[in-house]
């Protein structure tokens, strides 16, 4: 999708259209979350704080941003999609890989299929996107960075090497500023040279890497597409707060709802952890993370929420905290044998979190919650980059 945000909010008000725009969180600590066509002009990037893209833009039109719109744009993307192939993955919020090995021919053809498709976002979703084709991953993702905005490229195997040759090493998925400084520091910029240099100095500099890394210079990976997402290894949920807090009361309320949010997903997909990990963030930025182990797996609130306060209290804390997460891991099944009586009091504890959940799913999160968070100052969520429109890895926005 392209400036996917952004374009959204384009879309939905026309007095935005055409003007440079940025979309933010809703809190005071806010940073940039998409920036239009118009501002990116100005160097307005992602991840840039308002201070800095009002210095580049100053008169830059800031727009707080629609998760949940947003993500009900992602499942309606994906439904599109699974009209030309069964076989895709939603990468991203806003970025999708089909293999349309097994049904082109449907549509006429690759490229037919690729402007049917763009045709079909525009019609019913109002949005313009970019296709990229190629024979892997790896290749058509570059064509799509090559061919935005509202473009199409189809870079076949025959013409690899040539749009490889002179093409930067970091404009490779994959490939961030360490390793294009690495690289560099080896004599190699360009994907060429990175595809006809020997092996042996790669591995030696990058290890087992470097075989990874001399194929992509290729033009090749071997990358399947993620049709199953596999189990999960943890779920998670994290924090920055309105402003830094030190109070014992003020952290305990917040490990609360994380650990509500935390074993509320953990529960509507069947999944239990034994680990739990507490992040913790100060307002330097210096973050670090404590580990406990449970004596059985759990999807508990309670559970969750005694563990982290317990890692917590372990913890001398020497700064305010800005941030705060709660993660469940060492996720399996509960194989230990309980006694009778503990069975029951499980019984009657799981019937009553059902009926919360139950609530909750059906009125909104937490409309039925501890007393002791509602004091809470309203959220400012942001998209996790894990985020997907189904499965245990689709999170409230």
């Amino acid at each position: 999708m392209d400036a996917f945000f952004a374009s959204v909010e384009q879309r939905d008000n026309p007095d935005l259209r055409g003007k440079p725009i940025a979309v933010t969180g809703a809190g005071e600590r806010t940073v940039i979350t998409t920036s239009s066509y118009e501002a990116r002009k100005y160097g307005v990037k992602t991840a840039m704080t308002v201070y800095e893209a009002k210095r580049l833009c100053p008169f830059i039109i800031l727009v707080t941003g629609d998760n949940k719109k947003y993500a009900q744009i992602c499942t309606q993307l994906e439904e599109i999609c699974l009209r030309f192939t069964p076989d895709i993955e939603i990468y991203s919020i806003d970025e999708v890989f089909l293999d349309i090995t097994a049904s082109h021919h449907l549509f006429s053809g690759p490229d037919n299929l690729a402007r049917t498709l763009k045709g079909t976002v525009k019609n019913e979703l109002g949005l313009t996107c970019t296709v990229g084709m190629g024979p892997n991953v790896l290749i058509a993702k570059l064509a799509s960075d090559l061919a935005k905005p509202d473009g199409l490229r189809w870079v076949d195997d025959e013409t690899v090497p040539s749009v490889l040759e002179h093409l930067p090493v970091k404009k490779l998925w994959g490939i961030g500023r360490h390793t294009e400084e690495k690289l560099r520091a080896m004599g190699i910029t360009t994907c060429g040279e990175l595809g006809r240099a020997p092996l042996s100095p790669l591995t030696k500099r990058f290890g087992i890497v470097g075989e990874h890394l001399k194929a992509m210079g290729n033009g090749r990976l071997e990358r399947p597409l993620e049709l199953d997402p596999p189990e999960p290894k943890s779920i998670g949920h994290s924090i920055t707060l309105p402003k830094d807090i030190g109070k014992r009361e003020e952290l305990l309320s917040c490990l609360l709802r994380l650990s509500e949010r935390v074993g509320r997903r953990a529960r509507r997909y069947g999944h239990k952890g034994k680990r739990i990990t507490l992040t913790v963030r100060y307002g330097d930025f210096t973050t670090f993370t404590r580990q406990a182990t449970l004596p059985a797996y759990t999807n508990d609130t309670g559970d969750i929420y005694r563990s982290a306060v317990a890692i917590l209290d372990g913890i001398r804390l020497r700064k305010s905290v800005r941030l705060l997460g709660i993660s469940l891991s060492s996720i399996g099944q509960d194989a230990e044998q309980m006694t009778l009586f503990q069975e029951e009091d499980r019984e009657k504890k799981a019937a009553l979190t059902k009926a919360v959940d139950i609530v909750n799913d059906k009125f909104g999160e937490h409309a039925v919650t501890f007393a002791s968070t509602i004091t809470q100052e309203k959220e400012h969520r942001v998209i996790s980059p894990a985020w997907r429109p189904s499965g245990v890895r689709k999170s409230d926005v």
